[in-house]
């Protein structure tokens, strides 16, 4: 880097703390803070909602993967984020929209107190704050990594700088300011990929052109949809956990529908963000499959191909305009963490511990959520020096795996309890499906993989504990119905705009109460 990609560098930092400055006068109360008031128009939230999912991992860890098996990063990425998510547009965002509009929670989790009981809530908030600290920190060591490669700096420095950053405008401003600035990482994005997807075109003309180049030697089993650990079990899996990830279970998408007016707006929202998701990456990647004919890593993972990719073809200020293409992933994923974990723990936690938090005005409640927000980034930036340690190993390990494989267990309750279809799952199958699920992947990712010649492949690594809460939510929601006339009522707003009166199914406790109920808001 040169003065020159420096002063973009440093720029495009002033810019997102101007942006935070802005959206603080956007905000006056909690749910301004969480949900910018059910205000966001369907545009910015599906562009917000697409740019949380990326951070600078994608440039590391899945750099890595597209250098070493090429198409395969695509297909089994990105393409069932998208798919996952057009099926969640229909499936959960106006459900989602509905806690805000018609449950008026500001937090993903606030109605599971109502839809199963105390002790659930708290079980889902605690590891999914937990596991949110664990993901976040593999991201600013992806961010630092990158960073470190450009300037020499050192990883704890690179991840003060970005960490500090991201603080400001996001404690400052918000979901508001998160959506904002988010909107700008995107034209960023846009133009910094554009120009790494071009730079490389020109450098094909060594090799035959777009066309051509995959019979090249370097890129021999690149165009294969499905290689190595990346099979068509792990591309099922994936699909699935991205279908509850990326529509909510891991609560800062779940944000982004609950920003928008109403249910409806919130689908188009959706919509916009899976479309994205499809078109968007395969110009990101293309550079990324090309990386074996143009650079050697210095990595065996690969992960710091592209990074030296950019260093060779781009020139100085295009060069610094993919450094903050690189920033404004993570920091758009980050940010938007921190607002909904600050969530998470203002509604649903902290009244818990502290009578003083359930007595909380507005102003009280603001500056918690700030506080909050502080706090978060700062433990996820602690968790970030020690990523690449003997417990948590390498950035896309603690991503793929930890995140991957967690995430199941928390999601399950959360988002099929929004469905009528599970209305008889109450409280047993919610907190014995998550705690089965927890252990479950603890056993198969060290007991059973320590004893297991080769270890347990990485399909089974992350689906296995998700298969496991998924059955025993359904199976113990069948032997053991838990479903009330006040839990069918959580259910039917949630599933319905009407304000009239809601037809609500009786209980499945036996044929005295075979007879709907009516129950008005």
């Amino acid at each position: 880097m040169n003065s020159l990609d420096w002063a973009v560098l440093i720029g495009y930092f002033a810019v997102m703390v101007a942006i935070g400055v802005w959206s603080h006068k956007r905000v006056d109360n909690v749910s301004d803070f969480f949900t910018a008031g059910g205000r966001m128009p369907w545009w910015l939230s599906g562009i917000s909602h697409h740019m949380s999912g990326y951070s600078a991992v994608m440039f590391t860890g899945y750099a890595g993967i597209a250098y070493t098996y090429g198409v395969t990063s695509f297909v089994t990425w990105s393409f069932p984020i998208a798919l996952g998510i057009a099926i969640g547009s229909k499936l959960f965002a106006p459900r989602i929209n509905r806690l805000r509009s018609r449950l008026h929670v500001a937090s993903p989790l606030e109605y599971l107190k109502n839809r199963y009981d105390l002790k659930t809530q708290q079980a889902l908030a605690w590891s999914g704050m937990l596991l949110k600290i664990v993901d976040v920190g593999a991201k600013w060591a992806a961010i630092a990594t990158l960073l470190s490669v450009f300037t020499g700096i050192s990883l704890n420095q690179g991840i003060l700088i970005t960490g500090v950053v991201t603080g400001i405008y996001c404690t400052i401003g918000g979901l508001w300011a998160d959506a904002l600035t988010e909107l700008g990482q995107f034209v960023i994005q846009l133009l910094a990929g554009l120009a790494m997807f071009f730079a490389v075109l020109v450098e094909l003309g060594d090799f035959g052109g777009f066309f051509g180049v995959w019979d090249e030697p370097e890129l021999q089993g690149h165009g294969e949809p499905l290689a190595g650990p990346y099979g068509t079990v792990f591309l099922l899996a994936f699909l699935f956990i991205k279908l509850f990830e990326y529509n909510g279970g891991m609560l800062n998408q779940a944000q982004r529908y609950m920003a928008t007016p109403n249910a409806k707006e919130a689908e188009r929202s959706a919509r916009l963000s899976a479309v994205l998701w499809l078109v968007w990456p395969l110009v990101l990647f293309f550079p990324m499959w090309m990386s074996p004919l143009l650079v050697e890593s210095n990595k065996t993972d690969g992960s710091d191909s592209y990074a030296l990719m950019t260093e060779q073809l781009l020139p100085h200020g295009l060069l610094g305009l993919v450094i903050v293409g690189f920033f404004s992933h993570t920091m758009a994923m980050c940010s938007s963490d921190a607002n909904a974990i600050a969530a998470v723990f203002t509604r649903d936690v902290a009244p818990v511990l502290s009578a003083k938090a359930r007595a909380w005005n507005e102003r009280s409640g603001l500056i918690a959520a700030r506080v909050t927000t502080v706090a978060f980034l700062a433990l996820s930036m602690a968790v970030a020096t020690q990523v690449n340690s003997p417990t948590f190993k390498d950035i896309i390990t603690v991503v793929i795996k930890w995140v991957a494989g967690l995430m199941g267990p928390i999601a399950i309750p959360m988002m099929l309890g929004l469905l009528r279809q599970f209305r008889r799952c109450g409280p047993t199958a919610a907190i014995t499906s998550w705690a089965a699920g927890l252990l479950a992947f603890w056993l198969v990712n060290y007991p059973i993989h320590w004893n297991i010649d080769g270890g347990v492949p990485l399909q089974y690594q992350v689906s296995i504990p998700l298969a496991v809460s998924l059955v025993l939510y359904v199976l113990i929601g069948r032997l053991k119905p838990e479903d009330t006339p006040e839990r069918d009522l959580i259910i039917e707003r949630i599933n319905t705009d009407s304000d009239g009166a809601a037809a609500v199914p009786a209980p499945a406790a036996g044929p005295d109460d075979a007879v709907p109920t009516t129950v008005r808001d």
